[in-house]
């Protein structure tokens, strides 16, 4: 009965980790802009789209696994960390509705000089793994939220927010001339942003009442 309740159960907190996966990668910033200008080139979009994605399920599974084993005897920390987790999705939901009030738009017209594969990686590298906040979304919020999940549904949450990185970054990569003229448009930004701000509040609450009930 148990293993049929854990399959049950991870259809929900797939979607989770995916809705909460997809509200932190969705933004203006220097890593979309590089995966959506090589879509644009058509230059190794495999490779920086596999790159991209990779590092973000492994960043999310060390932080989730981590964060479990760490939090496993402490459910003190465990609630603390789930309550700070509400406020920073809070706080990063009214940032989105901040943006929202803007006339924002990512910058795709200057496409650059062509560059090799190994180029190519090694900027998708910098971009991905020299940004302090690809590990305070990845390893500490994604991995303390998948901690709060119950154990046989831990990978399961950890694969809803690596497959919430795979698919944005194959759209931006392989659909970027249909997504391009998009982009470029300040009001899509913002409809974006409301949907990311509104999102971030609902998981924020959800997240709150998980901590306040323990256990």
């Amino acid at each position: 009965m148990s293993v049929l309740s854990s399959v049950g159960g991870a259809s929900p907190v797939f979607v989770h980790g995916m809705v909460l996966g997809l509200g932190l990668i969705v933004a203006i910033g220097a890593q979309n802009a590089f995966v959506l200008r090589q879509g644009l080139r058509r230059e190794h979009v495999g490779s920086v789209v596999a790159f991209c994605a990779l590092a973000d399920a492994l960043l999310i599974a060390a932080g989730v696994l981590g964060m479990a084993q760490a939090l496993g005897d402490r459910p003190a920390l465990a609630r603390a960390l789930a309550l700070g987790g509400a406020a920073f999705l809070a706080v990063y939901g009214w940032r989105a509705l901040q943006r929202a009030r803007q006339a924002n738009a990512l910058d795709v017209t200057n496409t650059g000089q062509g560059l090799s594969r190994g180029a190519a990686l090694a900027q998708a590298a910098a971009f991905t793994l020299l940004n302090p906040h690809v590990y305070l979304d990845t390893v500490l919020l994604v991995g303390s939220i998948g901690a709060q999940q119950p154990a046989p549904l831990q990978g399961w949450f950890a694969a809803g927010a690596s497959a919430a990185s795979l698919m944005w970054f194959s759209a931006l990569g392989f659909g970027a001339r249909w997504l391009a003229p998009w982009f470029a448009r300040p009001r899509a930004w913002q409809v974006l942003d409301v949907l990311i701000g509104v999102t971030m509040w609902v998981l924020s609450l959800l997240l709150m009442r998980h901590a306040i009930a323990g256990p």
